[in-house]
């Protein structure tokens, strides 16, 4: 039993006083005491009911908490009979040691609470002694009739068991999808790649303002029978509503079979996804080669006709009818095939439209534009919670090509992605995206410039008017920036700045006299706009 099932319906009339977020603790039984040191008595697990005989002062409150938080104990109840109502100092402790506590009336004896706990704990236990029995055959025969969603279904009618199968960037797999927000789902996420980068042991933990949630990995890289390719970014996770560690032996054991379920059917998926790799694969080497347009064409057809199974339109029509995208992505930092493995998950989709070819550490993506559209935004909106998994030196960056209404089009495209993929690793982040807007731009010039030639363009322009903002505490950089915003305009820039039109004729002197540049001529302007963009 939880915590908060003292507070349900048929519960002794027990008052909530603290900690009202811990109240998923499962209970496993239950100690009454009045020693002032029952550390060594507790095992973990127990509600202790007192009397507060204990207390002589507000310090005792403060040690008591502490000393039966460290011996495992989830919950508190405090009688009133004795000593009258429970005073603000042991609230005040337990809410520093997130215990939750409970009042218990003075016309409610322990023996009634302890007689309740009692009856719940050995129903939990006879309930999951017999259901663990069949609890395999069930999941498996689940798993082939109805997939994972069925298996969900099941155990959360069965064992009351909220349970949700998630993608890294959160994308619900199965489960119930509309009892966790995209907000939470990303948090759990987010919360599962950096426990996975830190190398920690699962489950992990984390807590929403629902409540606490542990996240167990599932994924190609789960388990023994799951090849070892691909990337801990493109696992799935697996989360369940509660505290798994606090759980019972046995429940505990339910969720780590659970997982390695879900592992089994990821590789699975991943055993039905053979077929599509290689016409991606092969896809790319036509590209590579500029075959003939008729010999992309009917790999884009297989690609198709293999969607088209699941779906209600024709494959002659939806070749016929479709647009295509592509997109570069490389990854720096990463394992081989960690890009591959993630675009693959992140954009397959159900029915695996997505045509992800790639080796080492880059990747090459054609997938339907009027089916699927992925502008840079949306793009980079959806690989966001990766970043917590990446590291210090993990990155991966992305190209997107404008759509190409017939497969002779899609060399030009790949080119046109592999310009913008320069583009995004010329900026700073983790997951970097530039679409095919920004090919006409100056930024497509910067990023095909060399790294030390950035930085020494840069650095002549730059550093000495840093320099000397820094020695001054002035305002030069600001300034110049505005300027340029301008165009030039002494009384707009002024009023943007909020100075003189005397005090901004200054600086830019200063600016000029540190640079040798005249702001006056086009070509410095240029040259100051360049210079700012690169830094």
């Amino acid at each position: 039993m939880r915590v908060r099932d003292l507070l349900a319906p048929g519960a002794p009339r027990l008052r909530l006083l603290a900690a009202e977020e811990e109240l998923d603790r499962q209970v496993s039984g239950v100690m009454t005491t009045d020693l002032h040191d029952p550390g060594r008595y507790l095992h973990g697990g127990e509600l202790v009911l007192t009397g507060m005989l204990w207390r002589g002062g507000p310090a005792d409150s403060e040690r008591f908490v502490r000393t039966i938080a460290a011996g495992g104990a989830v919950a508190l109840a405090a009688g009133e009979a004795e000593v009258g109502p429970v005073p603000e100092d042991l609230v005040e402790a337990c809410r520093r040691h997130r215990m939750p506590l409970l009042a218990v009336p003075d016309d409610i004896a322990f023996g009634t609470v302890t007689e309740f706990i009692g009856r719940q704990v050995s129903a939990d236990r006879a309930a999951d002694l017999a259901a663990l029995v069949d609890r395999h055959r069930l999941l498996v025969s689940a798993a082939g009739g109805g997939g994972l969603d069925a298996v969900l279904d099941l155990l959360g009618g069965d064992l009351d068991l909220d349970c949700w199968v998630l993608a890294p960037t959160g994308a619900v797999i199965a489960g119930p999808a509309d009892r966790l927000t995209a907000e939470d789902r990303d948090q759990l996420v987010r919360a599962h790649l950096a426990a996975q980068r830190q190398r920690r042991r699962p489950p992990h933990r984390a807590r929403l303002a629902g409540g606490a949630y542990s996240l167990l990995p599932a994924g190609a890289s789960a388990g023994p029978e799951a090849p070892q390719t691909g990337s801990l970014l493109a696992d799935w996770v697996l989360a369940v509503a509660g505290d798994v560690t606090e759980w019972t032996t046995k429940r505990q054991q339910l969720a780590e079979n659970l997982a390695r379920l879900v592992a089994a059917e990821r590789h699975r998926r991943d055993e039905g996804r053979r077929l599509r790799r290689r016409l991606a694969d092969e896809l790319l080497a036509l590209l590579r080669r500029d075959a003939d347009p008729a010999e992309i064409s009917r790999t884009l057809y297989a690609s198709t006709a293999m969607a088209a199974r699941y779906e209600s339109p024709e494959p002659k029509s939806q070749a016929r009818d479709t647009s295509w995208l592509v997109l570069s992505a490389e990854g720096t930092g990463l394992p081989e095939g960690t890009v591959r493995a993630v675009l693959e998950e992140a954009l397959g989709g159900t029915t695996d439209r997505a045509l992800v070819a790639g080796a080492g550490n880059g990747a090459v993506v054609v997938l339907p534009a009027l089916d699927t559209p992925v502008p840079a935004d949306t793009l980079r909106e959806l690989l966001a919670p990766l970043e917590a998994g990446l590291g210090s030196e993990g990155r991966i960056t992305l190209g997107v090509s404008a759509p190409a209404s017939e497969a002779g089009g899609l060399r030009g495209a790949l080119e046109e992605a592999r310009h913008a993929r320069r583009i995004a690793a010329a900026r700073v982040g983790r997951v970097c995206v530039a679409g095919p807007e920004e090919l006409a731009s100056h930024v497509l010039l910067l990023a095909a410039v060399p790294d030390e030639v950035r930085r020494a363009f840069r650095s002549r322009l730059l550093d000495k008017v840093i320099a000397y903002d820094i020695e001054h505490q002035a305002d030069l950089v600001r300034t110049l920036e505005a300027f340029l915003r301008s165009d030039g305009s002494w009384t707009r820039c002024a009023g943007q700045l909020h100075v003189h039109v005397n005090t901004l004729r200054y600086r830019i002197g200063r600016i000029e006299e540190l640079t040798g540049r005249d702001l006056s001529r086009l070509e410095d302007r240029v040259d100051f706009y360049l210079a700012l963009e690169l830094a």
